[in-house]
């Protein structure tokens, strides 16, 4: 069965950090570019960080430009958004996708996890 795992939400306050991990099980995510997306309540599912499937290229959007960083680890199959500087209007549910091409566009995604809620406030 495929499936990406999403770990290392939660509570933290303004200007806090926490890193985020996504775990690939039944397929190998290291032969996939993977993107981070976050959907607040009332908000259309948002991308806002992309890599490729080497990690030699990294696209942001530019709410996250300069506070988040994407990595991953391809011998464990795990891909990692550090998040830095954090903000109240950066809460919201994150999730991890795999698909062919670095995008921020999520309908070119063919796999996406469950998500894990980051909630940013004092």
């Amino acid at each position: 069965q495929l499936q990406l795992v999403e770990s290392g939400g939660g509570l933290v306050q303004p200007g806090g950090s926490l890193r985020l991990s996504c775990a690939a099980s039944g397929f190998t995510l290291a032969t996939y570019a993977t993107g981070w997306f976050r959907q607040a309540p009332g908000k259309e599912r948002e991308g806002i960080a992309s890599i490729t499937a080497s990690g030699a290229i990294a696209t942001y959007a530019d709410s996250v430009k300069g506070r988040f960083t994407v990595s991953r680890d391809n011998a464990n199959n795990l891909v990692y958004l550090q998040m830095n500087g954090l903000k109240p209007e950066d809460t919201a549910v994150y999730y991890c996708a795999a698909g062919a091409l670095v995008s921020l566009i999520p309908g070119r995604y063919d796999y996406f996890g469950q998500g894990t809620q980051v909630t940013v406030s004092s």
